[in-house]
């Protein structure tokens, strides 16, 4: 099973700045804001700046420093 990243996804276009977001941190490997639908009074999503397709690959993938 190939799959491969979607540059169209929501969260592609949030770090690309063509969807706002409220920003809460971001560095160079990481962007934290909050979510547009919360589950709770405080609910903050936090993404990876590089295009890993899953969990797995960025496990295999993430640079540790």
């Amino acid at each position: 099973m190939n799959i491969s990243y979607d540059e169209n996804n929501i969260f592609a276009k949030i770090l690309r700045s063509e969807i706002p977001c409220n920003k809460i941190s971001e560095n160079e490997h990481a962007l934290a804001f909050s979510d547009i639908n919360p589950q709770a009074p405080i609910h903050v999503l936090v993404i990876p700046k590089n295009p890993y397709i899953n969990f797995y690959d960025f496990t295999k993938n993430a640079s540790i420093n």
